[in-house]
Order: C-alpha cells, then sequence, then structure tokens
C-alpha cells in the first residue's frame, strides 16, 4: 500500500513539473512570437509607405509630362499663325496694279471698221481697259485670218512707234489688208484674230463689218496717228 501510494506521489510530481515546464515554454514563445508579428506589422507598415511614396512620385512624374504637351500645342499654335500671316502677305505681293506692264491681248478692247483707202482695208483701233495702263512693248501686232499658215497676215514695216503707252482715252491704230493680189483667188472669212505677241495666248477674235476676201494679207506697225495705219505695199 505504502509503495503504491509512493509511486503516486512521483507521478503527480512529474506531472506538475510537465506542466510547470510547459508553461514556462508558452511564457517563453509568447513574447517571441508577439515580437514576430509587430515586426511583420511594421514591415507591412515600411511597405505601404515605401508603396504610397512610389505613388506620389509617379504622379510628380507625370505631371511635367503633361506640361510638355501643353506647350508643344501652344507653339504648334503658334507656328500656325505665321503661316497664315505668311500667306496674306504673298498674296498681297501677288496682286496687279494695272500700272507699268506689258500689254496682253486681253488687257485691251478692240474695234474694227472698213476703210476705203488704198483699196480698201480694215482699221483696228486698241484701247486700255477701265483702270489699266499698259505698253505695246511689241511694234507689230499678230493678225490672222482662221487657222491656216496661208491666212497669217504680213508685216509691212510702215508706221510704228515702241513702246505706245496705253491708258484713258489714248489709242493705238494697225491696218489690215486681207488681199494683195491681183487674182480671182482667195478664202473669205467673217472674222479676224489679233493678238500683241505670237506667243500670247489669249488673242482676240474680232468680227469684221463686212465678209472679207483674203489672199495674202498684211498688217502695218501700231501706230498712235491714224495716218499711219493705211497699208500699202513697200
Amino acid at each position: 500500500m505504502r509503495s503504491r501510494l509512493a509511486a503516486r506521489s512521483a507521478r503527480l510530481v512529474l506531472a506538475a513539473a510537465a506542466v510547470t515546464a510547459l508553461a514556462a515554454t508558452t511564457t517563453a514563445c509568447g513574447p517571441e512570437d508577439n515580437g514576430a508579428a509587430d515586426s511583420a506589422a511594421t514591415a507591412a507598415a515600411a511597405s505601404s509607405a515605401g508603396s504610397g511614396g512610389g505613388g506620389s512620385d509617379s504622379s510628380s512624374s507625370e505631371s511635367p509630362s503633361t506640361s510638355g504637351s501643353s506647350t508643344g500645342g501652344s507653339n504648334s499654335s503658334g507656328s500656325t499663325d505665321k503661316t497664315d500671316s505668311g500667306d496674306k502677305t504673298d498674296s498681297g505681293d501677288g496682286e496687279k496694279s494695272g500700272y507699268g506692264q506689258s500689254c496682253g491681248t486681253n488687257d485691251l478692247n478692240f474695234t474694227v471698221t472698213s476703210e476705203s483707202q488704198a483699196g480698201g482695208y480694215y482699221l483696228v483701233t486698241a484701247k486700255a481697259k477701265s483702270g489699266i495702263t499698259c505698253y505695246l512693248d511689241i511694234n507689230t501686232p499678230s493678225v490672222g485670218f482662221g487657222s491656216g499658215a496661208d491666212g497669217v497676215a504680213s508685216p509691212v514695216g510702215q508706221g510704228g512707234e515702241d513702246p505706245i503707252k496705253l491708258t484713258g482715252s489714248t489709242v493705238a491704230y494697225t491696218g489690215i489688208n486681207p488681199k494683195t493680189t491681183n487674182s480671182d483667188a482667195g478664202k473669205e472669212f467673217e472674222n479676224v484674230i489679233i493678238s500683241v505677241t505670237e506667243e500670247d495666248a489669249n488673242p482676240a477674235e474680232l468680227k469684221l463689218p463686212d465678209t472679207a476676201t483674203v489672199d495674202k494679207p498684211i498688217v502695218t506697225n501700231w501706230s498712235t496717228d491714224i495716218s499711219g495705219a493705211v497699208p500699202r505695199i513697200i
């Protein structure tokens, strides 16, 4: 009986020792575990703070980029304004004043009349259109009947002033004899084509007062004296 009590007492002592040891172990582990948790929390907070700082830096770095784009837009707009201004200047420079230029056929008004002198001829009068001042730099007009080479009038070299200034009521004359031969040959035309130069892209086609029989036609130089426009074979 006594031995059983002794054995039971020993087991109780061991159990108590084990409980004490377990409690000590639990107590010892508690602070360490709390320290680890605190460390983890501190690391998480630091990470969160670092992440927040990075976001702020990102926003900051985007701001200069946006500002740069706005500046670029302003520069582009400024460039456009300069271009428009240049276009207006070019347009102004391109305008013709109508003064001091060589006469083109389309700068002039023409009239044609039938005259009886020297066997008959056509007198063409040229006058500058309203508001235009120009010069007949080429002494002899280009004259033709139809499109064939045989209808082109040959200059006879009479009359002529170089250059003739046309403005206001000032006029210039030229005379055209459509037929210089004594034969019955010739073609009939109701219009005559005239231009101030052979290269003029806008010749004038004038209605004749009557039908002309054309064979070896001739034309005088421009003249401000009507007597100098009577065509004669010299």
